[in-house]
């Protein structure tokens, strides 16, 4: 008995699925996203307002994008994902549909349904493809992976919601997120 052999989805097999079909294509395989619920979006939210503010404070080249965005990490694979959050510093990386090539900083809000996509195969896709800072914000456990991916080591640094986290890519930036607006209660 032969097994199944797995159909190789393109960029252009991405480009053509329906709008309301929400999917990332790693390695010619489609990852189906689950519909982010309230904490997340809120999280999503309150990190978004602080980078994006921080940047324009600074009058910085760096653009910040929440999702949905499609950041296509290589140029040779059909690989595009859509990260929570990312920060491009290099403005020859953006395009009509997206980045190509790998931001300098994503931020990943973990999915309940699937935490093994975030910390385990996109940190090793991120680590491939130079993008130089990864945080892992998990809701569930209220904790905040930091990978300092410049440094070649995949080993994080940890955070709890009740500590300020230093930016690697930028000195004189951190977040505390004991002061973020996270009450899931409201």
């Amino acid at each position: 008995m032969e097994a199944a052999k797995l159909r190789y989805y393109t960029e252009e097999d991405y480009d053509n699925l329906p709008e309301e079909i929400h999917a990332e294509l790693i390695d010619g395989q489609f990852y189906n996203m689950a519909a982010p619920n309230r904490l997340h979006q809120t999280i999503l939210s309150e990190l978004h307002l602080l980078i994006g503010s921080y940047i324009k404070l600074k009058g910085g080249s760096c653009r910040i994008y929440p999702a949905p965005f499609a950041v296509k990490l290589f140029r040779e694979k059909d690989t595009i994902v859509e990260p929570d959050i990312c920060v491009i510093c290099g403005r020859d990386k953006l395009t009509e549909k997206g980045c190509s090539g790998a931001p300098d900083w994503i931020i990943e809000i973990v999915s309940p349904s699937n935490p093994g996509h975030d910390y385990i195969r996109k940190l090793n896709l991120y680590a491939d493809a130079g993008v130089r800072e990864y945080w892992i914000v998990d809701p569930v456990t209220r904790e905040v992976a930091v990978y300092d991916l410049e440094s070649g080591i995949l080993r994080a640094e940890a955070f709890t919601f009740q500590e300020t986290v230093k930016v690697n890519i930028w000195e004189d930036f951190s977040i505390d997120f004991s002061a973020l607006d996270l009450d899931s209660s409201d």
